[in-house]
């Protein structure tokens, strides 16, 4: 059943990504947060993006809500990849974060934008190789990635980290740097899932 092989390979991937927390014990992040915090999303959403084109194929095939008609059964399938998606992203940075000693506020930042960038990602795989096939999926994940990543990083560049390495919340900057540019990889994302999901019960023979 696609839905237990989904969860067996989340399970598998999040493992293997907790693991790296070990030699992040060893990595001293003192002077160097910004810098540091930056390389760690950079890494999650390399997760992030590789478990999603992993799971993307998943999502299409039979198995999936067997009692749910279209077009329903293909969004709900969508809905399950792209939350265990998000669950092993939230769990592998849960690990890292603690094992690199990030102040409590910059662990919260980093589930945070872990988890965000996460759904927007599996969903814009999942769309995109519905109606266009792996390669607009892999280049989609990585976009959108790559965007969010840029956002979080113009953020932290601009205000900066408290003395201690807390995460500085400035309101008047996040509305300018970070929730618009959310909002338009959400648009793109659903917009992409939206997509790709109609084209999919449309020609329902059709193989990415």
């Amino acid at each position: 059943m696609p839905a237990e092989r989904a969860l067996a390979t989340a399970f598998r991937w999040t493992v293997a990504g907790a693991l790296v927390a070990l030699p992040a014990l060893a990595i001293d992040i003192s002077g160097h947060v910004v810098a540091i915090s930056t390389w760690h999303l950079i890494a999650l959403v390399i997760f992030e993006v590789a478990l999603a084109l992993t799971l993307a194929p998943v999502a299409d095939e039979a198995g999936w809500f067997s009692n749910v008609a279209e077009p329903a059964r293909s969004v709900a399938a969508a809905a399950s990849v792209v939350a265990l998606v998000t669950g092993a992203a939230a769990l592998v940075t849960m690990a890292t974060s603690a094992a690199l000693r990030f102040d409590p506020s910059m662990q919260f930042l980093q589930l945070l934008s872990a988890l965000d960038i996460a759904w927007v990602v599996a969903a814009a795989a999942i769309g995109a190789r519905r109606r266009w096939g792996s390669a607009a999926a892999t280049g989609a994940a990585i976009a959108i990635g790559v965007f969010c990543v840029w956002s979080i990083w113009r953020y932290l560049d601009t205000v900066g980290v408290g003395p201690l390495g807390e995460w500085v919340v400035d309101g008047s900057e996040l509305m300018r740097l970070v929730l618009p540019n959310d909002m338009i990889a959400a648009v793109v994302a659903v917009s992409l899932l939206v997509i790709g999901t109609r084209h999919r019960t449309a020609h329902p023979r059709a193989q990415s």
